[in-house]
């Protein structure tokens, strides 16, 4: 079974209100950027992908958690995270029962993601490429 169909299965299996919740955010994350991957990690996690982790969400008793990977570097001028605020790294967005996702915010917090993980892929690339190269005293032998 593809991680999609896992997902598909999840969201199936959440007969509430939870379920509903779920499935929008799992479209809103898919309709911000075309190239992002669905994957299944951590014995039961959707998570979603573009260059990096870009977020990963779990259903719980009362709520739907969405975790940002690298929510602490991203903007958020709509004041979506409202969990894990204290973390070095990541940051959760929780959604309750009655809450109405802002799909747009949301939307702009996934490019923001995407945009960190480019631009840390970035930093690395040139890291790698020096060691490559070896000085004409390297050469000689």
């Amino acid at each position: 079974m593809s991680p999609s169909e896992r997902i598909d299965q999840l969201i199936a299996e959440l007969t509430d209100w939870r379920g509903k919740t779920f499935a929008s955010i799992r479209k809103s994350i898919l309709e911000a950027d075309r190239e992002i991957i669905e994957e299944w990690k951590w014995m039961g996690s959707p998570v979603w992908s573009h260059d990096g982790i870009i977020a990963v969400a779990n259903a719980h008793k009362g709520k739907v958690k969405l975790t940002f990977s690298h929510g602490a570097s991203l903007p958020d001028p709509d004041k979506l995270f409202n969990a894990g605020l204290e973390g070095n790294a990541r940051r959760a967005i929780d959604f309750f029962e009655g809450d109405k996702i802002n799909e747009r915010a949301l939307k702009n917090l996934v490019h923001a993601a995407v945009d960190y993980n480019q631009i840390k892929l970035k930093k690395k690339a040139p890291a790698t490429r020096a060691k490559v190269h070896k000085s004409k005293k390297d050469m000689k032998l």
